[in-house]
């Protein structure tokens, strides 16, 4: 009898920070993880915007491939699921997943997860998710925030999410990090409230300046 896929569902909601969900995306991947994904149409038009590239249901692969950077490989384990499709397979809580990350979560997706809105199918399968007990990360990038913003976020961790602001710091690379770097410190911060092994940054090692040392050794 062959394993049961358990895969991560990764929802990518309309904040702008689609470059976040791309490293998630490729830190799971290269993992050997198995993701589902779900796009909602404000996140198709914010990707546009930041990439100047497409993600079209019926090009899904081709499109995911260019927002990754990098060709879909033979391993790669990945179920595209549309946003308005409420009858898919991470609409349930006996579908097999093993937990799910919203990155980026837009005020708007948090408050729909919260009260239970299920207005789409990334909101559906948060709250399943939420419901199940599986692990959930809730990665919101809007700044400032209101106070109905916060009493959301509250709610979620209330709930059982993490909340994980993309909150990038600063002692895995310097003052001079890449925008690229910055990215890949969040992603990484995702993985590991997922448990999943990765190198997308310089852990802290209790030594002042090792950062600024190791980027300028001479």
């Amino acid at each position: 009898m062959s394993a049961v896929r358990r895969p991560w569902v990764i929802g990518v909601s309309g904040a702008s920070g689609t470059p976040y969900a791309a490293a998630v995306l490729r830190g799971l991947l290269d993992a050997g993880h198995p993701v589902d994904l779900v796009v909602s149409r404000a996140a198709r038009l914010t990707i546009l915007d930041e990439t100047g590239r497409p993600f079209r249901d019926g090009h899904w692969r081709a499109d995911l491939a260019a927002w990754l950077g990098r060709p879909l490989r033979a391993g790669d384990d990945v179920v595209y699921w549309p946003a308005g499709d409420l009858a898919a397979g991470p609409s349930s809580g006996s579908y097999p997943a093993r937990g799910m990350v919203v990155v980026p979560a837009s005020t708007a997706a948090c408050a729909g997860i919260a009260i239970g809105l299920s207005k789409d199918l990334l909101q559906r399968a948060a709250e399943v998710n939420l419901k199940e007990r599986r692990p959930v990360v809730v990665v919101p990038r809007e700044t400032p925030v209101t106070r109905s913003h916060l009493e959301h976020l509250l709610a979620l961790h209330d709930a059982g999410a993490v909340v994980l602001p993309a909150s990038p710091g600063f002692y895995g690379a310097g003052a001079r990090a890449t925008a690229a770097q910055l990215i890949d410190f969040v992603a990484g911060k995702v993985l590991d409230a997922l448990g999943v092994p990765h190198d997308l940054f310089r852990r802290w090692s209790g030594e002042l300046g090792a950062a600024r040392s190791a980027a300028d050794p001479g």
